[in-house]
């Protein structure tokens, strides 16, 4: 039996956060993860590209890693333009209507993941069990225990409290009552060069499968992620790299310039999910594993990181004053400060699918309406980017750029914007 003060179940970019947001903390976190960083079963490190919001940055910045993100390998976006293919409404909205640098940033996942494992390893208060999967969570009135297989051999951790981070597949998370439903449509993913400079600029293109998006990567690259119905799906993978580029130009259109040099092309199912209630005794859920959201908009794992920021606040705030994290008190108004953000997240992805990808004519009329009316009112486009960059939730220290508070400890230089 080991002992610890908290135990993360999933090792990827949103448990990782967790940890990193609590390296400096008087806390022995202990975090389970099956697959090493470099293991290419690693399903957070890989090829992928995630869009980092504005307050995204942020709380990377608050937790002190920021200027190790932001390298070569990270483009910030400018600016996106919004259209539907066949109609004529579009709106195009910038970094400047809301007064920052950046909209957002594209960062590889294989990136961030490699910042976030070397932040972990230099960290004295953690302890990263790879290659360990967590197996049953018992809880106590006063502990967690986690039962593991680490090396064919049966273990147990115990804890007052353990944070479920393992995704939107999540075993364990059975245990939690959700609401689960799978969209028809699956997200293609690869990239493409373009012969003209993108300056920045994401676009977002709805067609009558869903929105189909280019993500302004290094090396005049966009990142596509280009939502598709199961029949057309597998065409698309199957096709010759002549074929696809002439199929994604037809759909897209030539705004961005010409495509060539397609990289290998990977899908994933995409699905809702949203757990009645995060939290169960000593155990709580975060990330895709208590709310799956559709990709549109980019905003599954900002929601996720904003989860961390909310829990480790919730956790150094315990730290700091003696309470017990893994009290209910805690972790209930953990949950309560994160009901609204996630809900109106959801209804918010849910909702543009509804409305862009339905092709009845009142419908088209309507929606060309709201994108023409976006594009010539100033105070709906600051709304609606406040929004989608995270600034309209209730702001923890990390989500304000600033370092946590612990216990008898100075207060960490954050790093300046």
């Amino acid at each position: 039996m080991t002992e610890a003060d908290l135990v993360i179940i999933g090792g990827g970019l949103v448990g990782a956060s967790l940890a990193v947001a609590l390296r400096d903390s008087p806390l022995n976190v202990a975090i389970v993860e099956p697959f090493p960083p470099d293991h290419e079963a690693q399903p957070s490190y890989n090829e992928r590209t995630v869009a980092l919001t504005w307050s995204a940055r942020q709380i990377y910045s608050g937790m002190g890693i920021w200027s190790q993100i932001q390298n070569s390998q990270v483009e910030p976006i400018v600016d996106i333009h919004v259209s539907t293919r066949g109609q004529s409404g579009m709106t195009h909205m910038s970094a400047e209507d809301v007064g920052t640098e950046a909209l957002g940033y594209v960062v590889p996942t294989r990136h961030l993941g490699k910042v976030l494992h070397e932040t972990i390893t230099k960290a004295h208060n953690i302890t990263l069990l790879s290659g360990a999967n967590a197996e049953d969570i018992v809880n106590s009135e006063e502990f967690c225990e986690v039962s593991i297989t680490l090396k064919n051999n049966s273990h147990r951790v115990r804890s007052p409290l353990v944070v479920l981070a393992d995704g939107g597949r999540s075993a364990l998370g059975a245990q939690f009552k959700s609401e689960q439903e799978p969209y028809t449509q699956s997200a293609l993913l690869t990239f493409v060069t373009v012969d003209q400079p993108h300056n920045g600029r994401a676009y977002e293109r709805f067609t009558s499968e869903g929105p189909l998006a280019l993500l302004p990567h290094t090396d005049q690259r966009y990142a596509v992620v280009w939502t598709c119905e199961p029949e057309n799906l597998q065409r698309r993978l199957e096709m010759s790299d002549t074929e696809f580029l002439s199929a994604l130009q037809d759909t897209f259109g030539d705004r961005a310039g010409s495509f060539s040099r397609p990289a290998p092309r990977h899908h994933y199912p995409l699905n809702r999910l949203q757990l009645d209630d995060p939290v169960n005794g000593r155990c709580v859920v975060i990330g895709n594993a208590a709310h799956t959201v559709h990709p549109v908009a980019g905003q599954g794992f900002n929601l996720g990181l904003r989860d961390v920021a909310a829990l480790a606040e919730t956790i150094a705030s315990c730290a700091s004053s003696g309470k017990d994290p893994g009290s209910s008190d805690s972790l209930n108004d953990y949950a309560q400060s994160r009901k609204h953000d996630t809900r109106m997240v959801q209804g918010f992805t849910h909702g543009l699918i509804e409305l862009f990808a339905n092709s009845s004519l009142p419908i088209r009329v309507v929606r060309s309406a709201i994108l023409h009316s976006i594009e010539c009112l100033p105070m709906a486009k600051r709304f609606l980017l406040r929004r989608t960059m995270g600034l309209k939730t209730k702001s923890s220290r990390l989500a304000m750029g600033l370092p946590l508070h612990f216990s008898n400890q100075s207060e960490i230089l954050g790093e300046k914007q």
